[in-house]
């Protein structure tokens, strides 16, 4: 039998291979088959990262803006080019379907396009003669070496939200993909290259908690990005704060979807179903919570019966709905959340333990599941699941549902379903959540808006994204600037009249 491939680190625009001790299996969340192993790298390793970083960024800096977004242009042709390839091994190692997969490649390739207008995003102010004789304006640098960690769920759009528009700005980078899938990521670090980056531009390191907590403690770090876990987020958030980081958080979620009874019945539910369950739940976006307002209760037989007739099976089987959870950790944990459901009381409709998917026995499979008449005590409205597991809430009015919504302590994307525009404004200006959606589940926005949260979803001020990374990724200076001939004299006054 042939030997499991190591995956490299990439440092200084080369593959290196880590003289770690400590490496982790990579399983096909399908089969169980270990199909490459990932190292835990040194502090040695991630040292000369920062510095080839560090190095780089003494003449990147200076690239101009017009060379930067030529080599985004070229990235986003590579990307295109290789979207099979990207989605075949998001597919392999994560377990989402290949129709998911590619998707996820279109949404990372839709920041990499916008990340091609840096020559218009990253622009200052100009003010000729703000005082007499005196011009002010400002300038739009990069900050140095920055960081970003990464969850499992999305391996590529994940970095790009992050890289494509700190390296169009700039800085130098350094990426930690997530332990349990990284070499769809690594393999964009490697397009990216290939388009033009000069080495040590974007660096990847891999790793667990160390190294993590590492990035957040090297001076030579400026800023670090970070999309995962609530608790994770938390902890990367105020170690890199103290440390005197700039940071954003995007952290967890328990993402409602509000439907009135004038909604569209056969929109709202088919959409419901696929944001409820497709990529197995696994989605920081993914719909967890259905609100059915009045009459609307009337339909859940209907979205039981429509949720029954997804497919469960391989994610390279593109007749799939869903494919497997990540592992069998998280398939033991939302099989133990269901059943917590079950012991608090909840009415389960439709239970998807005990799933077998032929020929993949071993599978992390967990069908879809939904639980009716949940309440706000219950551990399956607490907890993020992050898994197939749907649970639904009735009330009578609209103003019942978003009071409801807004006890949640997470704020990262809600949604409405209903024909009515005044409903519709109400409630986008009463809902307290972040990211919002008018009959439409899923509501992330297109790359050049940013990614926001609010409340217990996100730390830090700006988003990934839009205008808020580009004031992420940069600093101002701001230049008061006089010119003249001669000498005014003497002036002890802050006037500039």
């Amino acid at each position: 039998m042939s030997a499991v491939p190591r995956i490299p680190l990439l440092i200084g625009g080369e593959l290196v291979q880590s003289k770690t001790t400590q490496w982790r299996d990579i399983v096909n969340p399908a089969t169980q088959e270990v199909v490459a192993q990932v190292p835990f790298a040194t502090k040695e390793e991630l040292d000369l990262a920062v510095a080839n970083s560090k190095e780089a960024f003494k003449t990147w800096r200076n690239a101009s803006q017009g060379a930067r977004m030529r080599i985004m242009l070229n990235l986003q042709k590579l990307v295109r080019d290789n979207t099979e390839a990207l989605a075949k091994s998001i597919s392999l190692e994560h377990g989402k379907t290949l129709p998911d997969a590619e998707g996820e490649v279109g949404r990372g390739l839709e920041v990499i396009e916008h990340a091609c207008s840096i020559t218009s995003l990253q622009l200052g102010e100009y003010a000729e003669n703000a005082a007499t004789g005196i011009d002010v304006y400002t300038l739009i640098q990069p900050l140095g070496v920055v960081a970003g960690i990464t969850a499992f769920n999305f391996p590529i759009m994940l970095p790009c939200f992050m890289f494509p528009l700190a390296v169009a700005a700039g800085n130098t980078f350094i990426l930690k993909p997530s332990e349990q899938d990284p070499s769809a990521s690594l393999m964009l670090a490697r397009l990216a290259l290939e388009a033009g980056l000069p080495p040590g531009v974007l660096n990847v390191v891999h790793g667990g908690p160390e190294i993590a907590n590492a990035l957040c403690d090297h001076p030579d770090i400026k800023a670090i990005s970070f999309i995962g876990s609530t608790h994770v987020g938390t902890e990367i958030y105020n170690r890199a704060s103290k440390a005197g980081k700039r940071c954003q958080a995007m952290m967890g979620a328990k993402n409602h979807c509000v439907i009135l009874p004038d909604a569209d019945r056969e929109v709202a539910l088919n959409q419901l179903v696929g944001a409820a369950f497709g990529a197995a739940g696994q989605r920081c976006m993914a719909t967890s919570v259905a609100v059915l307002v009045g009459k609307a209760r009337d339909w859940l037989p209907d979205f039981v019966e429509r949720a029954k007739k997804l497919k469960v099976s391989i994610g390279s089987d593109r007749d799939a709905d869903l494919g497997p959870l990540v592992s069998p950790n998280a398939k033991k944990r939302v099989e133990g959340l269901i059943q917590q459901g079950v012991d608090e009381g909840a009415e389960l409709l439709l239970d998807g333990r005990g799933l077998e998917v032929l020929n993949y026995e071993k599978g992390n499979f967990v069908g879809p599941t939904i639980f009716n008449n949940v309440t706000a005590d219950m551990a399956i409205y607490r907890e993020e699941i992050f898994g197939p597991v749907l649970s639904v809430v009735s009330v009578d009015t609209l103003e019942e549902a978003v009071e409801f919504i807004n006890r949640n302590p997470n704020g990262n994307g809600v949604a409405v379903f209903t024909q009515d525009g005044g409903s519709a404004r109400y409630f986008q200006n009463n809902i307290d959540v972040g990211q919002i959606g008018i009959n439409i589940p899923i509501p992330v926005p297109v790359a050049w808006f940013s990614f926001t949260g609010s409340r217990g979803s996100k730390l830090g001020d700006s988003g990934p994204n839009g205008k808020q990374a580009i004031n992420f990724w940069t600093q101002t200076k701001t230049v008061t600037a006089r010119w003249s001939a001669h000498a005014s004299g003497v002036n002890t006054t802050i006037s500039m009249k």
